[in-house]
């Protein structure tokens, strides 16, 4: 799922990937619903958090 966010990131840019919107477009749909995706984050706010590590990752490289 990551790896799919991080490949996106790479074609558009953080901004998209830090919507949820981005959750009900391919590839993500592969991995489900966008509330089915949110659960394997256990919820919105780890969702939001795993997204925001991701992004601090991307930028302290």
């Amino acid at each position: 799922m990551l790896e799919a966010l991080l490949d996106k990131y790479a074609d558009e840019g953080i901004v998209h990937i830090e919507a949820p919107q981005i959750l009900s477009i391919a590839p993500f749909t592969g991995f489900g619903t966008p509330v089915e995706i949110i659960r394997l984050f256990n919820g919105f706010e780890s969702y939001q958090q795993a997204m925001h590590e991701l992004e601090q990752a991307l930028y302290s490289a």
